[in-house]
């Protein structure tokens, strides 16, 4: 009898396509490519600031979940680091000079959500962001680095300290998703969550070209 697939594996499997298709959006493979300007990533950090500060308030709010708390690690904070690189890109009046598109204030809305009364979904979008920014995230923020002069200043967002082996980090991580104790309806709620946050993350991308192009009419 062969051994059951690891929830982790099914997850990576399932959502692998979703991956796809939002690291493919115009936006983000112009600003990988060189297409992108210096504009382009202020402007995705500054979204990134709003979904972070939704996902690590709802971390605080699952610290005390018996399984969401598994997953809560201060290790993995960024919205420190997302401050410190937009008081950098943009200067000291930073947070007057930001403001959610219409697909972040979605996605934060969605993350309040299920990060207030569903652990699963909270984790899948937990997973989703963060084992995101510990895998593809790194060579991101190297392309990034290259491209526009960036040392740690302006970068900090793509920069973990406290975590020296991301691969072993994420491996124990998986095997934390292995071992939550849900039942098969659940885990096919939290692939679904996983799916939908994807899904945000690309309609993110697509309103940022939208910005960007009604910028230079």
């Amino acid at each position: 009898m062969p051994e059951p697939v690891a929830f982790s594996a099914v997850v990576r499997e399932r959502s692998s396509g979703a991956h796809s298709s939002s690291e493919g959006a115009d936006f983000m493979t112009d600003l990988m490519r060189g297409k992108g300007t210096r504009e382009d990533y202020v402007a995705l950090v500054a979204q990134h600031w709003f979904i972070y500060e939704a996902l690590e308030a709802a971390a605080a709010r699952m610290a005390d979940d018996p399984v969401a708390s598994a997953f809560v690690s201060d290790k993995l904070t960024r919205l420190p680091a997302l401050e410190a690189d937009l008081e950098f890109l943009i200067g000291p009046d930073w947070r007057s000079r930001i403001a959610p598109l219409p697909a972040t204030t979605r996605y934060v809305a969605r993350i309040t959500e299920v990060g207030t009364a569903w652990p699963g979904g909270f984790v899948a979008h937990h997973y989703t962001r963060y084992l995101g920014d510990l895998s593809g995230g790194q060579f991101i923020g190297r392309v990034l680095s290259r491209q526009f002069g960036f040392e740690t200043n302006g970068i900090g967002f793509y920069l973990f300290d406290e975590i020296a082996d991301p691969a072993a980090f994420k491996d124990v991580y998986r095997e934390q998703l292995d071992a939550a104790p849900w039942d098969a309806d659940e885990r096919e709620r939290v692939i679904a969550e996983v799916l939908l946050a994807y899904r945000c993350n690309t309609e993110l991308f697509v309103d940022l070209a939208a910005a960007k192009k009604a910028a230079a009419a």
